[in-house]
């Protein structure tokens, strides 16, 4: 028996080494003899694209042909740095300007990648080799305020659609020897670049290795956008809430990075992901830190308490007028008994039918132009306001909850935060039209369990609360004075299970073999 599992070991080991013979000799194509051959091959693999462009100089009885997509590259660059050195190189010999302005290479498969890239390819009668020197196109829009994460105080630098300028931001606030970058790139048929930023002595190394076997794990053509990737790489896709902090602010990534965290950015897009992060991470803002302690701490302690409000409000309301009237104060019983007797509907479809309103005045505010946008939301107050009330199809108890419920829903100062508090008050609401208010204990136990079960790259998504570390609470639903602030949070320092790898399908190619 064991000699027949040697000798199948040994034939699969000689079976897997013409295989990756075979992908390296794909992944490698050398220049051909000719000048002609090689452009066919480059109109051969763009298939004759109406940008691929070939342009021949001669001088002296030299030939060079430059190869460049008209859509990615800058002519002026084209004309000063390549062009014009040549015709001004002596005796007509091309190759004496050349190596200070270009780059040599004899894979065709490279050309290709750097055309893609804004490169221009130049190919020499005679010469095995060709040169490519970068001369793309840049258009980039203005480094301004990220539009919703604004503050009061503090830095107003916002991320763009340009990696390197991104990088350049982040490199400029946080100026030490610590600060690396790393480059990965994800995506089978388009790649798309990705840089990861971290402090060497500060991140963990357990989480950088667990986001780049996640990251080489993913088998997708395209990567969209850093939102598609953090679906892709997160520990729950299953739950509502975020596990990955998504941000546009230098300052707020410049913050994170010293306490230990990484910093993930995509080219073409200006937001950064933030890992691992906690559930508090999502509720804090600049301007907490750029305040006063005690002014921070309660206006810190009201987005907390918003989130109470946006997801039980509507619910208390639905199981007081249901189940429990005689919670009511003798002072509020006739108002609210004067505002519900007329109404056809039953609290819940009332509720149901004003918060799915509420939403799609929030939508149509966000798809349609910012000058429409407001008339639409005079229109919405309007209508809800007063002509649903005459009408008698809703009641004012009902309006004053409903108002009430979206300005907490919107006080929270994360995007996906917010989506997942609004999204969370529909199932409370049907708990509490059948259980009254042990609906909503049992709704709000089974959210609290969730959070406490959740993780964020080996990090407990409810710390420092479960498991509780009393020196953590310090920057949480508080905000302690700046010098209090002496010790890093444990959360930055996650303990990777393997578990966790093995229960998405992340594992290695060593944990397979075992």
């Amino acid at each position: 028996m064991k000699f027949i599992y040697l000798a199948l070991e040994k034939f699969m080991k000689r079976d897997i080494q013409p295989v990756a013979s075979i992908q390296d000799s794909i992944s490698f194509k050398e220049v051909f003899h000719t000048i002609d051959e090689n452009i066919s091959f480059f109109k051969h693999t763009f298939s004759d694209s109406a940008d691929l462009m070939v342009k021949e100089l001669h001088e002296r009885n030299n030939r060079g042909i430059f190869v460049f997509l008209d859509t990615m590259v800058d002519k002026d660059k084209i004309q000063r740095d390549i062009v014009k050195p040549m015709l001004e190189a002596e005796g007509g010999q091309f190759e004496r300007v050349l190596p200070s302005n270009f780059l040599k290479s004899d894979n065709l498969f490279k050309a290709q990648e750097a055309l893609l890239n804004g490169s221009c390819i130049m190919f020499l009668d005679g010469a095995k080799e060709f040169y490519m020197v970068e001369v793309g196109l840049s258009k980039e829009r203005t480094i301004m305020e990220p539009s919703n994460e604004q503050v009061i105080q503090g830095s107003h630098e916002g991320f763009i659609e340009n990696l390197s300028t991104n990088l350049h931001l982040i490199r400029k606030s946080c100026r030490t020897v610590n600060l690396t970058m790393e480059y990965l790139t994800v995506g089978d048929q388009i790649q798309s670049k990705i840089a990861m930023v971290y402090m060497k002595d500060l991140a963990n190394i357990e989480m950088i290795n667990e986001f780049k076997r996640r990251v080489q794990y993913i088998s997708m053509d395209y990567i969209p956008s850093t939102g598609a990737l953090q679906e892709l790489i997160e520990d729950s896709t299953w739950s509502p809430f975020p596990q990955i902090l998504s941000t546009e602010r230098v300052d707020r990534v410049v913050s994170h990075l010293n306490e230990g965290r990484v910093a993930v950015l995509m080219e073409g897009y200006p937001a950064c992901l933030i890992i691992p992060v906690t559930f508090f991470a999502f509720f804090h803002s600049p301007d907490d830190y750029n305040s006063r302690w005690m002014i921070g701490t309660f206006i810190r302690s009201l987005r907390l308490v918003s989130i109470f409000l946006a997801v039980n409000l509507p619910a208390i309301y639905i199981a007081v007028i249901g189940f429990h009237f005689e919670v009511l104060p003798d002072d509020l019983v006739l108002p609210v008994v004067s505002s519900i007797k007329n109404i056809p509907f039953p609290p819940l479809i009332e509720a149901l039918v004003m918060e799915l309103t509420i939403e799609l005045i929030r939508e149509a505010g966000v798809r349609l132009p910012s000058r429409i946008g407001q008339t639409i939301g005079i229109v919405g107050g309007l209508v809800i306001g007063d002509a649903v009330v005459r009408a008698g199809l809703i009641s004012n108890t009902m309006i004053v909850v409903v108002a009430i419920t979206a300005i907490a829903a919107y006080s929270i100062p994360t995007t996906e935060m917010s989506d997942a508090v609004r999204f969370l008050r529909f199932p409370h609401m049907i708990l509490a039209s059948t259980f009254g208010f042990v609906g909503i204990v049992f709704g709000f136990m089974f959210t609290l369990a969730h959070l406490c079960r959740l993780e964020s790259f080996g990090t407990a998504y409810f710390a420092p609360w479960a498991p509780f570390r009393l020196k953590d609470i310090k920057d949480t639903f508080i905000r302690l004075p700046l010098w209090k602030f002496n010790t890093r949070p444990l959360d930055s320092k996650p303990n990777i299970l393997k578990k966790q790898s093995l229960a998405r399908g992340w594992e290695s190619n060593e944990t397979k073999q075992e």
